[in-house]
């Protein structure tokens, strides 16, 4: 009886891994080993995804905790989504083991430096309160992905369209997107591809299938599309065929649209509730604090940091990306030095010197700034840890303003405090300052130049319309493209449409180049002028297409025409959607913040002066004599107050932090993933 037992066991034991093997009941996602798949992702995912991964791993082997079946379903989607090489009970148990070891470690460390209770009690709420956002990471993730994806989508729709309309072939017009597409589209789509290579599906329109079933929840109009390209396959006369390509074009950038255009109605309310609760608020509090403080002799400066320049920050900046994540899918920019390499070296400062090209990165002139401004920021606190009195520097001026605290009790009793002078107060600013302008350079100098040439590639854009609508007749009357772009250019001379044609027209007549060397190439192509999107697509369709004739060219220029205006049209509808949001929070980053964090620091000065004041004329009163006891024991309610040099940074500090994460959110609802 016992050899039947173990081979019964052993039986069903392989029935089981051959099932989940086969793609039988119970089987799990197969994990993609392609090589060429596996290089495509470690060139595209960036390194702190793959840091997460290792994390996330790594937790899973030192204390596995497995979600609910319902979360982690959601977990798979989201992991399944942004490519992630982790399970969802790793991802659980990061968000557990993570927060618990930092938490330990923060209280532990703090309090022998410190010796208070404070920060412990701040690092183990501070790690509670992480647990949530952190097992939301894959989410965040995905919902990120799926935005700078989105982006993409209706290029991708365009490229599958313009491919169909001359070759009626699902398989090669998908791969045509995939190949011109940057990440993360394009990775997804070679995904699509590789499934049906690795034979996971019979063909390519199982395996699209699979993979719209995942857009359903975010973008019904990119599904529908592609779904009206399916059917375009099965039409029965050329015309319908073709109608039904252009319809699915329409029904992308329409429905694109009037998402565009509810998010920006709904916009305002958010927006305003990030706007009270990380800058008015916070700020109004300010004004109370030193009164409180003042009154509350344990609570010290650096407990107000932690609250305005940790706390806060994170939260706001926690409230800013869930924002973000509702931005609809399918419309945005991205940035072209990532999608062209080329023009990487212009996020340097560039000059010559004769024939050389010297390139300096903006980050050493940042540090530079930043170490100059932050030393002349602590040089209080370096002057009076040399033992420098305030009249040894400006004779008769109370510059450092130490003083002696005028504690009874607790840790501050004896000790010399401040600075409270004037001087102190003023070269504070060079501290904040330091932080402001290092980061306030460094992004000016790494985008001016990309910036720059992103705006002339737009001005390009704004009439390439017409201009290709031209060359689209021009090719249309059976003149090859090499001569339709000379005389294109000719007659549109003065334009830039017309500059980027009689580039291509010169390297083609001077240069010995083919349409596509000249269009393309990466020393002297006409896109190393005009790097644009938009003007690569367009010439990456006129190539496939004129291959097949030059009237189909032309019908697949005119279509670029078309949707070269089309996309304008929702650009320009959308700007002025948002322009009263946009413009709000510009003037709370540009004028509000600072100004009223000006004023709070002057209320705050004014109040630490008085009550500082008041403070050591009663206590000089209550040394003169017993008649005098009771004016002792009401100065004994003043504590020291929080020096404005410190309250200065601390307020500084917080503007510079909401300046920065206003920035980012305000670009972000604007471009996209730029």
């Amino acid at each position: 009886m016992a050899i039947p037992e173990k081979y019964d066991s052993l039986l069903e034991k392989y029935k089981k891994k051959l099932e989940q093997e086969l793609g039988g009941p119970g089987a799990k996602e197969p994990v993609i080993r392609t090589k060429e798949y596996q290089e495509f992702r470690k060139e595209i995912l960036p390194g702190h995804l793959n840091t997460y991964e290792k994390l996330c791993n790594l937790s899973e082997k030192i204390l596995k905790v497995k979600p609910d079946p319902k979360r982690g379903a959601e977990l798979q989607e989201a992991i399944a989504t942004c490519h992630l090489n982790v399970t969802p009970a790793g991802t659980t148990s990061f968000s557990l083991l993570f927060p618990i070891l930092f938490g330990l470690f923060g209280a532990l460390v703090s309090f022998v430096a410190f010796g208070s209770l404070f920060f412990p009690l701040f690092f183990l709420i501070l790690a509670v309160v992480a647990i949530k956002p952190l097992d939301q990471v894959p989410v965040f993730l995905a919902n990120n992905w799926r935005l700078k994806t989105s982006n993409q989508m209706v290029l991708s729709i365009f490229y599958v369209v313009t491919y169909m309309r001359h070759t009626s072939n699902l398989e090669l017009a998908v791969k045509f997107a995939a190949d011109h597409l940057g990440a993360p589209l394009g990775l997804d789509l070679k995904k699509v591809i590789w499934d049906v290579e690795t034979a996971k599906y019979e063909s390519i329109k199982e395996s699209l299938d699979i993979y719209l079933e995942g857009w359903k929840k975010w973008n019904m109009e990119f599904v529908e599309s592609f779904h009206l390209i399916e059917g375009s396959l099965y039409e029965g006369s050329e015309e319908r065929r073709l109608n039904a390509l252009d319809k699915a074009l329409t029904v992308i950038l329409e429905e694109t649209y009037e998402k565009m255009l509810h998010y920006a109605h709904n916009l305002k309310s958010p927006i305003t509730m990030l706007h009270m609760l990380g800058i008015i608020l916070p700020i109004l509090g300010l004004v109370i604090l030193p009164l409180l403080v003042s009154f509350m002799p344990n609570v010290k400066w650096y407990h107000l940091a932690m609250l305005y320049n940790v706390t806060l920050p994170i939260l706001v900046f926690y409230l800013g990306k869930t924002i973000l994540s509702r931005r609809p899918t399918g419309y945005g920019d991205t940035d072209i030095s990532e999608e062209n390499p080329q023009l990487k070296k212009y996020r340097n400062i560039l000059f010559r010197i004769g024939r050389l090209e010297v390139k300096i990165h903006p980050a050493w002139v940042a540090v530079f700034v930043f170490i100059v401004l932050f030393l002349l920021g602590i040089s209080p606190l370096i002057l009076h840890s040399l033992g420098y009195p305030d009249s040894e520097i400006i004779p008769g001026f109370e510059f450092l303003g130490y003083r002696m605290s005028t504690a009874t009790e607790g840790p501050s009793v004896g000790e010399m405090i401040g600075p409270y002078g004037i001087g102190a107060t003023i070269l504070g600013i060079f501290l904040v300052l330091s932080f402001g302008l290092s980061l306030g350079v460094y992004y000016k100098l790494r985008s001016q130049n990309v910036i720059k040439i992103r705006e002339n590639s737009r001005k390009l854009e704004d009439e390439f319309g017409s201009a290709l609508f031209q060359l689209g007749n021009r090719l249309g009357d059976g003149i090859p493209a090499e001569i339709a772009f000379d005389r294109v250019s000719s007659v549109m001379t003065g334009t830039r449409a017309g500059k980027f044609f009689e580039i291509v027209a010169t390297n083609i007549r001077s240069l010995g180049m083919s349409v596509e060397n000249a269009i393309f190439n990466p020393k002297s192509g006409a896109l190393v002028y005009f790097p644009s999107n938009i003007i690569e697509s367009s010439m990456k369709v006129l190539i496939t297409s004129v291959k097949k004739g030059p009237r189909v060219a032309a019908q697949a220029l005119i279509n670029i025409s078309r949707y070269i205006k089309e996309m304008h049209k929702v650009d320009e509808r959308l700007k002025d959607l948002l322009a009263d949001i946009i413009s709000s929070m510009k003037s709370q980053i540009n004028f509000l913040a600072p100004i009223i964090a000006g004023i709070v620091i002057g209320i705050t000065s004014m109040i630490t002066n008085i009550i500082g004041k008041l403070s050591a004329y009663m206590g000089q009163a209550a040394m003169q004599g017993e008649a005098a006891g009771g004016i002792g024991g009401f100065a004994g309610l003043f504590g020291d107050g929080i020096p404005t040099y410190f309250f200065q940074i601390i307020v500084g500090l917080y503007i510079v932090q909401m300046i920065w994460i206003l920035t980012i959110i305000e670009n972000g609802i604007v471009n996209g993933s730029d």
